[in-house]
């Protein structure tokens, strides 16, 4: 059995969530709260199995594997009779790799909680600065990431075509991210016609932050 080390809220984890809904994959979650007791990413246990103390962390049958897309892409080459994240066409898949990258290493980065707290307990930041830095940067990556796909060569219902793909597995957790930080979304139609495309599939609404056990832990 898979085990995901997952946080309810990480939006990194929740990426790897979706990608192995839709890959069919069968997987235990085994919760890391990132903020009580100062962070269970901390302890000694989980610091051997993720000397970064980020989650997600990936155990398959005996693999420790890190980092959302290293995971995923993982899952991609390991097991490739299950349906495809990433496309066969080299320019298809370079455009999925694009998008996924443009969230996972351009906006998330500077949303991550650690980010957060270090500007608030070291830099002083009031919550309201806090705030102000998350939607910059999230509207910064959207302003972006709305031309591109709205300037053709991304047809279909999806980030890439008519099938979910990589893309989409970042881009969903970070527009839950932009609603939990009050970004207006009206200014970007194709990336909330797209969220709301992959909000109808099981493997996303399973995947969502509310949906998981540990929900209902303090936040």
């Amino acid at each position: 059995m898979r085990t995901l080390y997952s946080y309810w809220r990480s939006s990194a984890a929740y990426r790897v969530r979706i990608a192995l809904n839709l890959k069919g994959m069968d997987y235990v979650i085994a919760p890391v709260h990132l903020v009580r007791d100062g962070g269970e990413q901390h302890r000694d246990d989980y610091r051997t199995l993720n000397p970064q103390q980020l989650v997600p962390t990936l155990v398959d049958g005996g693999r420790v594997l890190r980092e959302s897309l290293a995971i995923i892409e993982y899952l991609e080459e390991a097991y490739p009779a299950t349906p495809r994240l990433l496309p066969r066409a080299a320019l298809a898949c370079a455009r999925v790799r694009e998008l996924a990258q443009m969230v996972a290493c351009d906006i998330h980065p500077l949303g991550n909680l650690r980010v957060l707290q270090y500007l608030q307990r070291e830099l002083g930041a009031s919550d309201e600065q806090k705030l102000a830095w998350s939607r910059h940067w999230i509207e910064a990556g959207f302003d972006a990431i709305e031309t591109v796909l709205a300037s053709g060569g991304h047809a279909g219902k999806f980030c890439e075509g008519d099938t979910p793909t990589l893309a989409d597995c970042c881009l969903v957790p970070q527009v839950y991210n932009a609603r939990r930080f009050g970004v207006p979304l009206a200014r970007y139609p194709t990336i909330t016609r797209i969220d709301a495309a992959c909000a109808r599939f099981d493997a996303f609404q399973r995947a969502a932050p509310e949906a998981q056990a540990d929900a209902n832990a303090a936040a």
